[in-house]
């Protein structure tokens, strides 16, 4: 069974905030990224890649790495 949030140790409490930063930091910044660049300067559908960066750490890494055209 999953532990609650009070018994975390507070190491595993500021992992878990710092890894949750991190992912609404890179999926902020990916988003706005998507929402500013034309659609001729990304691979495939706008809306596919919105949809992909909402997965978890790997959507907006793979939105950096395969979502956008180079210039």
């Amino acid at each position: 069974m999953a532990k609650k949030w009070k018994e975390l140790s507070t190491g595993q409490q500021t992992a878990v905030l710092t890894l949750a930063s991190v992912q609404l930091a890179l999926a902020a910044t990916a988003w706005t990224d998507l929402a500013r660049r034309p659609a001729d300067q990304v691979n495939g559908s706008k809306a596919k890649w919105a949809a992909v960066i909402g997965i978890n750490f790997i959507g907006p890494v793979l939105y950096f790495a395969k979502g956008r055209r180079k210039a």
